[in-house]
């Protein structure tokens, strides 16, 4: 079916599905503007926290031909260490040198964000490098880093679930829109979410270590001989995807706190999300991203209250299934899939 259809068809699914979506969610709010409005708002929010995740499992797949499993481990690692921070107590304790929360909190996304990229480092150099040419190995060996990043989040913070409790400015923030207060923190998630999306595709598409990293996918020997270390760059890369995916967590966490759930969680949305958009395309991991997390706030909306509770977290992956029954390949999958 997916050869027959024409190059503009993904765009043309995504937006016939958004728009489902939009509409099906504003008659279910009986055309009250401020619940649609808090709905939409909830999707684009948790569609950003999901291309967190999944934005680096596209770009390391996309460019590195590398699935890894470990991803949701990175995303959990970054709300713990950003709850750390924060809070006084805890094993970076930085309550006394910075006092104010609302300095404190950057510097909590900062510190996730470099342990997030230092453990990218020790994986890819340490265990995976070996294994770029056996990829169920790969497979393999980043689900048992996943479960081993899990033990040890347990034995540092135990398996208490941490509920975010030092509030800052952006969480005390509140808009009104249509009669509805809306938090200022969610749109300022969207914001960064959208920020992410332009900033790594102008990286990817428009600059030379972008044309680098694309060519040494493509003639690694070739890009070699012009003495550059594609080795080096794949590093970079992979580290890249761990930070990004560590900071999600970081910016997750004032909303959804510390807890070692987040590493599965996260992870399997999150690999819907990149399948859905069609493996290695960055454009439709980000389609894909707002698509689901739009899904599931609608269903969110439309489970109060009925026996159907179970309706938001099967969501990503009955769309999944209408999506590949539309186009085998993922939305944006068919330059991936030969």
């Amino acid at each position: 079916m997916a050869t027959t259809l024409g190059k503009n068809t993904p765009i043309l699914v995504m937006i016939a599905i958004i728009t489902g979506l939009l509409t099906f969610s504003f008659i279910n709010s009986n055309g009250d503007f401020g619940d649609f409005g808090i709905t939409v708002l909830s999707g684009l929010f948790q569609g950003m926290l999901l291309f967190l995740v999944a934005s680096g499992l596209s770009i390391i797949f996309g460019l590195m031909d590398v699935l890894t499993l470990a991803h949701g481990a990175y995303f959990m690692i970054g709300a713990y260490v950003a709850y750390d921070v924060q809070h006084p107590g805890g094993v970076i304790d930085l309550t006394a040198a910075i006092p104010d929360p609302n300095l404190r909190f950057p510097v909590a996304l900062i510190a996730a964000i470099l342990v997030g990229a230092g453990l990218g480092v020790i994986l890819e150099r340490g265990l995976l490098r070996p294994l770029y040419s056996r990829p169920i190995f790969q497979l393999v060996m980043t689900f048992g880093v996943s479960l081993v990043m899990v033990e040890i989040v347990k034995a540092i913070w135990d398996t208490t679930i941490y509920s975010w409790q030092d509030r800052f400015g952006l969480q005390e923030s509140f808009f009104e829109l249509f009669g509805q207060q809306f938090s200022v923190y969610r749109l300022f998630v969207v914001g960064i979410g959208f920020v992410l999306i332009i900033g790594i595709a102008l990286i990817l598409r428009r600059t030379r270590i972008g044309i680098i990293i694309r060519a040494g996918v493509e003639d690694r020997q070739m890009v070699e001989a012009l003495g550059i270390n594609v080795q080096l760059v794949f590093t970079v890369v992979f580290t890249l995807g761990c930070a990004v995916a560590a900071f999600g967590g970081g910016i997750a966490a004032p909303f959804l706190g510390a807890s070692n759930n987040l590493a599965t969680d996260f992870l399997l949305q999150a690999v819907a999300v990149v399948v859905l958009g069609g493996m290695g395309s960055y454009e439709g991991t980000a389609a894909g991203s707002i698509m689901v997390g739009l899904a599931i706030a609608v269903a969110q909306k439309a489970a109060i209250g009925t026996a159907f509770t179970v309706l938001p977290s099967i969501t990503p992956m009955l769309l999944l299934i209408l999506i590949l029954l539309l186009r085998p390949s993922g939305l944006f999958g068919s330059a991936h899939s030969s």
